[in-house]
């Protein structure tokens, strides 16, 4: 399962970016097998690291591993022609650290460790036993 998809690639970098790191034989488009290569190999880099501490496949993709995917296979996509080398360099840095804190419990991703959607809001119940004085009974102190 990919985490992300050309559009989110697309979205992300435009395409003019997904064209000039995935068009290998120079037909000025976007080459879908190229990208959905790397994307995967992105996602399985992902999954390394969210093995340790959730269910896999997710249940759903939080938009936090969307970007994540997608900043990691662009840089695993860059190629002589690609721009911007440095700043992809630094995102692919960023998302590592990010995976690290996600598997070492420092950043959650809004998900169980069982692979659940977290509750979005917990409650708490009170129960108690019927009151021993009330305002008639304590009238004469």
């Amino acid at each position: 399962m990919s985490y992300a998809t050309q559009s989110d690639l697309i979205n992300q970098f435009g395409e003019a970016e997904v064209v000039a790191i995935s068009d290998r034989y120079l037909t000025g488009v976007a080459d879908t097998i190229v990208v959905e290569g790397g994307l995967q190999r992105a996602s399985d880099m992902i999954d390394s690291y969210l093995a340790a501490r959730y269910t896999l496949p997710l249940p759903i993709v939080p938009q936090m591993l969307v970007d994540v995917c997608c900043d990691i296979a662009r840089y695993k996509l860059l190629g002589a022609d690609a721009t911007e080398t440095d700043a992809a360099r630094n995102r692919y840095k960023d998302a590592l650290r990010t995976l690290e804190q996600v598997r070492d419990g420092k950043l959650d991703i809004g998900l169980s460790v069982a692979g659940q959607a977290a509750p979005q809001s917990a409650s708490i119940q009170v129960a108690s036993n019927a009151r021993v004085f009330d305002a008639n009974s304590l009238s004469g102190y």
